[in-house]
């Protein structure tokens, strides 16, 4: 029973609220970072890495810390600089095993720091319940995971298309960033044929 509630939450935090196009979140990184395949993949994999370290964290830091003494009031604060902390020991594993990696994200790797998306886990994961279920913290890695593979997914699928986008025929009036955001809105109502799915 709880192997299909976690598939549940694994599945709809990738496809059907997909934090970049069903959830609008993470959109600078989204459209930043997505011109090229090799440093969205980079871009991915850190932010997966982040939003799984950042759920189990946060939801550790929550439960044990915050809310028993009452000061839930600090929780966003608290949470930022988690994740702040986090894309620190990415930005330096990142700069040590793959330079060219490093240089390419640009700064677009300490943003990760204010994606919204990472931030918007956290928050869901306690605003989901989670804290007060049983296998709740394996509840919250599960959904960190799942959307940091849903943010991967949809950095990948905009970056291939953009690089084919850069050889196409396209009007003067909508190169650049129109056709980017013509793509990103075609990419989210794709996304939006997941709505209907049923476990």
């Amino acid at each position: 029973m709880e192997i299909k509630v976690l598939f549940t939450i694994l599945i709809s935090t990738i496809f059907i609220n997909n934090y970049v196009l069903a959830q609008m979140l993470g959109l600078c990184p989204f459209l930043g970072v997505s011109k090229k395949l090799d440093s969205a993949l980079g871009m991915g994999l850190a932010v997966i890495f982040v939003m799984t370290l950042a759920s189990f964290i946060t939801f550790i830091v929550y439960k044990y810390i915050l809310f028993p003494y009452e000061i839930t009031y600090l929780r966003t604060i608290v949470f930022i600089l988690v994740i702040a902390s986090l894309v620190q020991l990415v930005e330096m594993i990142i700069e040590k095993t793959s330079p060219t990696l490093y240089q390419a994200l640009g700064i677009f790797l300490p943003l990760i720091t204010t994606n919204c998306a990472v931030l918007g886990v956290t928050v869901l994961n306690i605003d989901s319940g989670f804290i007060s279920t049983e296998f709740g913290l394996l509840k919250s890695i599960v959904q960190g995971v799942g959307a940091g593979i849903g943010f991967t997914i949809a950095l990948l699928l905009m970056a291939g298309i953009r690089e084919r986008l850069e050889t196409a025929d396209i009007p003067k009036n909508l190169k650049g960033l129109p056709i980017t955001f013509v793509t990103a809105g075609l990419l989210a109502l794709s996304f939006l044929g997941f709505s209907g799915m049923k476990f």
